[in-house]
């Protein structure tokens, strides 16, 4: 039998959030030449979040993006369906050439969704640096990649599954795990 936990709350979910962002202004010295980009879907209302704490606190915004990693993802040789991958486009709306590209996501796990994201936005343009943000890291990664800002880390067993709820697409936030 299957038991779920909450891990983060929404007011953990919010702290989190504003923590990551006073790191993000901390380490790259303020904001200038700094780009925020979600990773579809949950990591761009996370990136959104970041960039309103990180206004809030700088004053000025922080250009937000989002990539989709559909056509970068490795698994798509090994499906066993014949169905074409559902496109939902990429959108980044400035150069991000020499610039500091945050990249967002709600969970690491393997780290193979990261490699794409990095594949899609060197597709973009060549940033000066590339850091991760992520909401939780849970460990087992498969590839050489390690966030940069984590919300929480949450060491899991594979069988474990972790579900992020974002009140922007499922009406409540929430991390738990199963």
């Amino acid at each position: 039998m299957s038991q779920e936990r909450v891990i983060l709350d929404d007011q953990a979910i919010r702290r989190a959030l504003t923590r990551i962002a006073h790191e993000i202004i901390e380490r790259n010295k303020g904001i200038d030449d700094c780009v925020l980009v979600g990773i579809k879907t949950r990591g761009i209302y996370l990136a959104n979040r970041l960039a309103e704490r990180i206004e809030q606190i700088e004053g000025s915004s922080v250009p937000v993006g989002e990539v989709d990693i559909t056509l970068y993802r490795d698994d798509l040789t090994v499906k066993t369906t014949s169905e074409e991958p559902l496109l939902k486009g990429t959108d980044v709306p400035t150069d991000i050439t020499d610039r500091k590209v945050i990249l967002i996501d709600d969970v690491l796990y393997t780290g193979r969704t990261v490699r794409a994201a990095l594949d899609a936005l060197i597709d973009l343009g060549r940033p000066s640096q590339i850091q991760l943000a992520v909401l939780v890291d849970r460990g087992h990664r498969e590839l050489p990649i390690r966030p940069d800002y984590i919300g929480k880390n949450v060491p899991t067993s594979k069988s474990e599954i972790i579900t992020v709820t974002l009140k922007e697409i499922d009406e409540i936030d929430g991390v738990t795990i199963i």
